[in-house]
């Protein structure tokens, strides 16, 4: 018999209703918080859609984060990720979907992602990595990294995507939130964006918004 595949990344889980495979969402938070802080909204989605929240593998100020930030091309308003350790915790997230297919029952054809913030500009990465193995991508208050800007995979044509800004954002201007949204564009994902009278959160619209546009995916 073998062994139940062990993720390489802390987790929380909601179960799917019905019989497997079943479809899911992997949930990356955002700097600073934990696999807990998306729950409250994944609660909501559709009941076959299983929930599968991911933990950082670095502490920071009582949360967890995917990777320090590179200032040196300016402020945080402006700010890349560290090359190396985004590259790890892109593997680790990766490593950690494999893993969970198997130990979940989960559709491989069917897996959506949602990220905030560092958890955004890392699903939006992740897609551009390798778009066949993302069903849909949900990214909030988040950029393209340089890294992957100039990305143009085959298979992301018509590929899903939702990208949320907010108007008030000063750790992620609105303007690099926008550029995400047109290079996908460009690619021709279907891009469906919306920039909110926020800061860096979810408000209640943008929150309405995305149970609407997740439900539509499953």
């Amino acid at each position: 018999m073998s062994e139940t595949p062990t993720l390489p990344l802390e987790h929380r889980t909601i179960e799917a209703e019905g019989d497997g495979p079943s479809p899911a969402v992997v949930i990356l938070h955002g700097r600073g918080a934990d696999e807990t802080d998306l729950l409250p909204i994944a609660q909501q989605f559709p009941d076959e859609l299983f929930v599968l929240s991911l933990r950082a593998p670095d502490t920071l100020q009582g949360g967890y984060t995917w990777y320090d930030l590179d200032l040196s091309g300016g402020g945080l308003h402006e700010s890349e990720p560290h090359p190396e350790q985004f590259r790890r915790s892109l593997d680790l997230v990766d490593e950690s979907i494999e893993a969970a297919i198997e130990r979940y029952d989960l559709d491989a054809d069917r897996i959506g992602l949602l990220g905030f913030s560092q958890g955004g500009i890392t699903a939006l990465s992740l897609l551009l990595e390798d778009p066949d193995r993302i069903d849909w991508v949900a990214a909030l208050h988040c950029y393209l990294p340089e890294s992957h800007a100039d990305l143009a995979p085959d298979g992301i044509e018509d590929k899903p995507v939702f990208i949320a800004g907010g108007s008030r954002d000063q750790i992620i201007p609105p303007g690099r939130t926008d550029s995400a949204a047109v290079r996908l564009s460009e690619l021709d994902a279907a891009v469906t964006a919306r920039t909110y009278e926020m800061s860096h959160g979810i408000g209640p619209d943008e929150h309405a918004d995305l149970l609407e546009w997740v439900d539509e995916q499953v």
